[in-house]
């Protein structure tokens, strides 16, 4: 430790001494010598050992900077929610010029808002404990806009006299990506699974129909009724596989500005023969003024058509439908479409649109769940609500085309 101090006051005390002794010929050694000798040499210790352990702490500090920089994790430090310190992990991770420009930055400009909520429990949480807290996941912003996904943990320290919070971390954007990625991949090969098997029990059962009627021509001479049967049992395995193609092979879809109105006439127009067949009458009904809507015409219809289809048949007895068409809210349309048939159970509506999961006898679902991968594709929404024996109502939700509004001046 460098005694300068304790020198510096000492020789301080004996040359003061001495000047007396000289200019007013007191004695040298007197006790306010002792005295003022004992308190310069105590002071004068008690500065040095202040300014070695300053010292001391200010290296401490460095080295503990020099080791954060060097991490490849982001590092920074906080108090009351502002950055004071930030390494170039941080610096990097955020896309800002240098440290200097997080000092002083609000954690909050950082976080988006849904996110507030979590990191306020957090902090609350990191007060009241000196460990590191687990990971959590954060959704953050750049200098530059864009988004990204923040995985770590905080604790508690002391950072230049202060109580602060210290929090560790790394960008885990990508990781997330490939996480969903794989989900997504392990959902569709669930779903290829479930549909495989869904297609083989399908098409298992007309083919033993099939099979048992071939038997029978061996050895019965009367086999004309039985070609009808065959031939409709060939008729299902075809429909099955016409539905499964519909739904697998990617089309182009190109996209129009279209009148809906028109689209519900032309199908309303095709199916009227199958409605009059099975009593049922179709009543349609246009609010004023509806706005046009982009969509591919051909897969709308085939919506509307599906749909009207079920409803028909789900009255076996008859009945009306009512196609009701309404602009719901701004930049949204409506094309509801209610039926007075035998409705489906509650417990079994979060399951439509599911591959081979249907309330017909002979149905595959395949129908329904076309239409709903259309309307999404068309970025609206197919909402399904039921009573049993009261009827189902089926709510088709699509984006509208926003005219400009010209303002003259």
């Amino acid at each position: 430790m460098n005694k300068s101090g304790q020198t510096t006051l000492v020789l301080i005390s004996v040359l003061f001494s001495i000047f007396q002794a000289i200019v007013e010929h007191d004695h040298f050694f007197t006790i306010d010598f002792l005295i003022f000798t004992t308190i310069a040499w105590v002071v004068g210790w008690q500065y040095d050992r202040t300014r070695y352990y300053g010292k001391q702490a200010r290296a401490s500090e460095e080295s503990y900077k020099q080791l954060i920089d060097s991490l490849p994790k982001a590092i920074f430090i906080h108090y009351n929610n502002k950055v004071i310190y930030a390494n170039k992990a941080t610096v990097f991770m955020l896309g800002a010029d240098s440290m200097d420009g997080l000092i002083g930055i609000s954690l909050y400009d950082f976080i988006l808002p849904e996110y507030h909520e979590r990191m306020v429990e957090r902090l609350k949480q990191v007060k009241k404990g000196k460990r590191p807290l687990i990971n959590t996941e954060y959704k953050a912003k750049r200098f530059d806009g864009t988004f990204f996904f923040f995985e770590g943990s905080s604790m508690s320290i002391t950072f230049r006299g202060k109580d602060a919070v210290l929090s560790i971390g790394k960008d885990v954007t990508e990781r997330k990506e490939q996480t969903e990625q794989l989900l997504q991949k392990s959902e569709k090969l669930a779903l290829l699974g479930q549909m495989a098997a869904g297609i083989a029990h399908e098409i298992r059962n007309p083919l033993t129909s099939i099979k048992g009627f071939i038997q029978l021509f061996k050895v019965e001479k009367h086999q004309d009724e039985y070609y009808d049967i065959v031939l409709s049992e060939l008729d299902r395995i075809n429909n099955i596989v016409g539905e499964f193609l519909v739904l697998a092979k990617p089309t182009a879809a190109v996209f129009a500005e279209k009148d809906v109105r028109e689209l519900i006439k032309d199908v309303v127009t095709l199916i009227n023969t199958q409605s009059i067949l099975s009593n049922v009458q179709i009543f349609v009904e246009f609010e004023s003024d509806l706005p046009k809507i982009s969509c591919e015409e051909n897969q709308l219809k085939q919506v509307f058509l599906n749909l009207l289809k079920n409803a028909i048949e789900s009255m076996p007895s008859g009945g009306t439908i009512d196609v009701k068409v309404k602009e719901k809210e701004e930049g949204k349309i409506s094309i509801q479409i209610i039926d007075q048939g035998i409705g489906i159970p509650k417990e079994r509506i979060p399951t439509l649109g599911e591959p081979f999961y249907t309330t017909k006898e002979k149905g595959t679902g395949l129908g329904l769940m076309t239409c709903y991968k259309i309307i999404e594709s068309h970025n609206g929404e197919l909402l399904i609500s039921s009573q049993v024996n009261e009827g189902t109502t089926i709510d088709i939700i699509l984006p509208t085309i926003i005219q400009p509004v010209f303002i003259l001046s």
